[in-house]
């Protein structure tokens, strides 16, 4: 293999304070997301899943970019961007919140942290939300400031992610409850650590605050993690598939809406605060949709890997949907996917035919998450 410094496509394209710290840790393929480096690739993604579910994983996910608001006006200006209700939010709380624009569409599904009374981050998915903040700020009126900090978060996740935190930080992290943070500093690194992830497992985040020293956090964090069997890893599909949870661009995008999603608990039209697309998704409330997100098992045999385009959904010969993700589920042994279908096809039980890469097979629509719907192991 390349040397890591020798790896890249150029500058437009940046590494991560870890990405030499993942190259030397295996890692073997990287994608981009938010103009950034992630690996997704530590060699056999079913290890991977083994090691997230019976042990723990620990992940570069820099990309997931913060939108730093602050100013007097934060709050007022944060809630803007959100259908949910964020009057009760509290300093120290995360929330995930969808920004939608003005047609109620969703631009992203991030994570909201709130570090001081008029102190934001947006914890980004794969979209330039940065640049949509500073936009709608111009004419806003409002007093904000909005940028991009020096902020790199690492994903800690699986049942021993909580050993590995204690062993770092003492028992007084087990404290720490879900969706909340905590500012801290491991031998004087300033981090924010929250206890929120994208695995469904019981996890962290730690959104390191000086990216000079991420490949000495890295290592400080696989040598704590050592005697609970922790691996570097990188965020699992198929863990993220069983718990139903979104990836911006595949299973949302800028023409989906949260109904279609399910994600009704994220809107409130009947909040007095103003937000963008609260007359759009009023009235998508009121009329109702078209389509709907569902989950489905495809019987066929075991997926080599997830979907890398979207396969068409048929009933008695016409389209009637597609499926957004999918992967097969070694847990489960089953082909397991997230799907859009037309909301009178949306039926529990009813078979369909997916064509996939190999062609035509039949499937069953099922409820979703397909794995612990009351997200227990995440929130313990």
């Amino acid at each position: 293999m390349a040397q890591s410094d020798d790896f890249g496509f150029g500058t437009q394209i940046r590494k991560s304070p870890y990405f030499n710290a993942t190259v030397r840790c295996g890692a073997k393929g990287f994608s981009v997301y938010n103009h950034m480096y992630i690996p997704r690739d530590f060699g056999d993604p079913v290890q991977n899943f083994w090691n997230l579910i019976n042990d723990a994983i620990l992940c570069d996910v820099a990309v997931e970019r913060q939108v730093d608001i602050t100013g007097p006006d934060a709050a007022k200006f944060v809630q803007m961007l959100t259908p949910r209700d964020l009057s009760k939010m509290a300093v120290g709380q995360c929330k995930y919140v969808l920004i939608t624009n003005a047609d109620g569409g969703i631009l992203n599904d991030p994570i909201l942290l709130r570090l001081a009374e008029n102190h934001f981050w947006i914890s980004l998915a794969d979209s330039d939300i940065l640049l949509w903040a500073q936009g709608v700020a111009v004419h806003s009126g409002m007093d904000v400031t909005i940028r991009e900090p020096d902020v790199s978060p690492l994903q800690l996740q699986g049942p021993k992610s909580g050993e590995v935190m204690k062993a770092l930080f003492g028992d007084s992290i087990m404290d720490l409850k879900y969706y909340w943070l905590r500012q801290v500093e491991l031998d004087g690194i300033p981090l924010i650590v929250s206890r929120t992830g994208w695995s469904s497992e019981l996890g962290y985040e730690l959104y390191l605050q000086d990216g000079s020293r991420g490949d000495e956090l890295w290592e400080k964090i696989m040598a704590a993690g050592k005697p609970f069997g922790l691996k570097p890893g990188h965020t699992s599909s198929i863990r993220r598939i069983e718990g139903g949870m979104l990836s911006y661009h595949a299973d949302a995008d800028i023409n989906t809406n949260p109904y279609e999603l399910g994600l009704d608990r994220l809107v409130n039209v009947d909040m007095e605060a103003d937000f963008i697309g609260k007359a759009a998704l009023r009235r998508i409330k009121e009329e109702g949709v078209s389509r709907k997100q569902v989950g489905l098992v495809i019987d066929c045999a075991p997926l080599k890997g997830p979907n890398t385009t979207f396969w068409a959904i048929n009933k008695d010969g016409v389209s009637v949907g597609k499926v957004t993700s999918a992967v097969y589920s070694p847990r489960l042994e089953q082909n397991i996917a997230l799907a859009m279908v037309s909301v009178d096809f949306a039926q529990v039980g009813m078979e369909v035919e997916v064509v996939t890469a190999s062609g035509p097979v039949r499937a069953k629509i099922v409820e979703r998450p397909f794995y612990d719907p009351q997200k227990k192991l995440a929130a313990a």
